[in-house]
């Protein structure tokens, strides 16, 4: 063992100090380049991780060009008097530099492993960025922040060629533990060197188990707090369980949009308002229906337009007007329902109420919402011990409790199996008649926009192509598209014969019709429920018909009907008509041909 001992001291004290430095410079560097945007994003990268790449003495080198008493800083210090090079001080700066690189990239990769819906959501509730940092950012990325800690300590403990080129190798003033090594060596006593090289290594791998070891203590102790909670009954009980909606919406709730927003690959233009009853955004995937309530909520900046809820404009292009999400009034339910994973379902709920309630008042609240929800219960239960369903209601609860003007629900059952997703609906219903605000429904599933929403908006290729209550869209789409949306499945080019009469040119037919025919006809539909399968060949609209194929569901039976003459193949087929399976048990053994009848009041004519 030698004497003297200082290389410990002065290691650890430099050490602890570059890693104390580092610590805030590294989180703040990382934080401001995960939100930056702006130009020379990759210089600004390259210049933070230099210090990891280049050899150490080059890194030394030139932080003596930069400290010494001809560089920029040592000019400066000169009238002070004070020298960094060949002073513990130099030793520090040179273990918190070249450490940074560890402690930013960790914190960085720490910060975008957290679902950005998270923040966003966040901010639709009305957080600030400080609070979303705080609250959410901060404790999830924890785990990586302390491990890019223990990093940055290691390296700055370890540091040798930087170190000696600023601050010199001088026994108690600047020597640490690396150097003793490198020069116990070369003077040739390996007892000492090898005391030092297991003095370090000891310290290093002190820190990285006892980091190790807090963290699986963490996660003990939070799984056995999370147990023993979620067996706790709710020992609050409030005496009106009746969810209230203390918001300044008014009885005419209106939301005005008319936006445009260009992409590379999208351009999104749509113009349509919308009052109290809910409104559906219909569409295939890439129509636009989830880049619209983005726009809404704030996420996203339309490139032009204005948006305008309850007389308060929200985004005005022309005026410069862009209020951020957390002053919009916006609740906002996500596919996944970025439910806060390290918060309880009580805390999650309590996030989104106004800022400036009493304990009291918030208990309350939320457990007005947990009933409301049917979620008694499950206050203290965290999102990871809920089912898909509770999940989903803990986000409407938590939107629904920061008071909004605006409910945006983006797919909220797309998670859910078909039991499940039966029932929240019609608790969805039920949520909805009862708020008096604006709320707008996205979905790509037709009979689940019919089933909720009274007006729907059609949505494709970024352009609205119709906006009506659901009976007129599904009864008259105006074009090809808006009919293959609700689910219509026969068409035909369409051409016209006389003031009631039309060629299908597809199905080799002229049909009767008793449709207002549009300007320019283009195409006629049925859907394939409308069709009628009937013995009385005589009627008008009736045709022959033979079978190609059939489609089995649980319920129904899809038919695939040749017109005219017998198929030649399972895809020769004109027609897809659907049927109860009660009524295929009767028809299905009835010799060919069948008769099929497209009744006047049902067929579709578009542009």
């Amino acid at each position: 063992m030698p004497q003297d001992l200082s290389p410990l001291w002065i290691s650890l004290k430099t050490s602890l100090l570059a890693t104390f430095i580092t610590f805030f410079l590294g989180i703040a560097a990382a934080y401001w380049m995960l939100e930056y945007r702006g130009k020379g994003k990759s210089l600004i990268e390259g210049v933070f991780v230099a210090p990891l790449i280049l050899p150490p003495t080059v890194v030394g080198f030139l932080l003596l060009l930069f400290f010494g008493k001809n560089g920029p800083v040592g000019k400066l210090m000169q009238p002070l008097d004070i020298t960094i090079v060949f002073t513990w001080y130099g030793a520090a700066i040179a273990a918190t530099i070249v450490s940074f690189p560890l402690m930013y990239k960790t914190a960085l990769g720490a910060f975008e492993q957290i679902d950005g819906n998270l923040l966003r959501v966040a901010k639709t509730l009305g957080a600030s960025e400080k609070t979303i940092f705080w609250r959410i950012t901060l404790p999830l990325a924890l785990p990586g922040i302390i491990a890019a800690t223990t990093l940055a300590f290691a390296r700055a403990l370890g540091e040798f060629g930087a170190t000696l080129m600023l601050a010199g190798n001088i026994p108690g003033q600047t020597q640490t533990i690396p150097m003793a090594i490198y020069f116990a060596v070369e003077a040739g006593a390996m007892d000492e060197a090898w005391f030092w090289a297991i003095a370090i290594m000891v310290i290093s791998l002190f820190g990285i188990i006892a980091v190790n070891f807090w963290q699986e203590m963490r996660r003990k102790v939070g799984r056995a707090d999370r147990e023993t909670r979620g067996q706790q009954n709710s020992k609050f009980k409030i005496q009106n369980s009746k969810l209230k909606f203390q918001q300044d919406t008014t009885s005419c709730a209106r939301l005005i949009v008319d936006i445009e927003k260009h992409l590379p690959s999208f351009h999104l233009k749509v113009t349509f308002n919308s009052d109290q009853q809910p409104l559906g955004l219909l569409g295939g995937s890439g129509a636009g229906k989830s880049m619209i309530l983005r726009c809404i909520a704030g996420i996203e900046t339309p490139t032009k337009g204005r948006i305008i809820l309850n007389g308060r404009v929200l985004f005005d292009s022309e005026k410069g007007v862009n209020l951020p999400s957390r002053d919009r009034r916006i609740g906002f339910l996500v596919q996944n329902y970025a439910l806060f994973p390290h918060m309880s379902v009580a805390q999650n709920i309590a996030f989104g109420l106004p800022k400036g309630l009493s304990t009291g008042s918030i208990r309350v609240l939320v457990e007005e919402q947990l009933i409301a929800m049917q979620l008694q219960g499950l206050g203290d239960r965290y999102p990871h011990q809920l089912s898909g369903g509770q999940q989903q209601r803990v986000a409407l609860a938590r939107a629904l409790a920061s008071q909004p003007e605006t409910l945006l629900l983006d797919e909220p059952f797309s998670a859910l199996d078909t039991h499940l997703r039966s029932q929240l609906e019609q608790q969805m219903t039920e949520t909805l008649a009862n708020y008096p605000g604006v709320t707008l429904f996205v979905t790509h599933n037709m009979e689940e926009a019919y089933r909720i929403c009274p007006n729907l908006l059609i949505l494709e290729d970024g352009r609205a192509v119709q906006h009506n209550s659901k009976y007129e869209i599904f009864e008259h789409p105006v074009t090809m598209s808006v009919a293959k949306i609700t689910g219509c499945k026969n068409f035909s080019p369409a051409s016209l014969v006389s003031s009631y009469q039309v060629e299908a040119s597809d199905w080799g037919c002229t049909l009767q019709i008793m449709e207002p025919i549009p300007n320019e006809l283009t195409y006629i539909g049925i859907r394939a429920h409308h069709i009628i399968l009937t013995s009385d060949s005589n009627q008008e609209n009736t045709f022959a018909c033979w079978l190609a194929r059939t489609s089995e569901t649980p319920h129904r039976i899809t038919l695939f009907l040749k017109l005219h003459s017998v198929a030649n193949n399972p895809h020769d087929y004109h027609l897809q008509a659907e049927l109860f399976k009660e009524k295929w048990s009767v028809i299905k053994d009835q010799p060919f041909p069948w008769y099929v009848r497209l009744d006047p009041l049902r067929l579709m004519l578009m542009e």
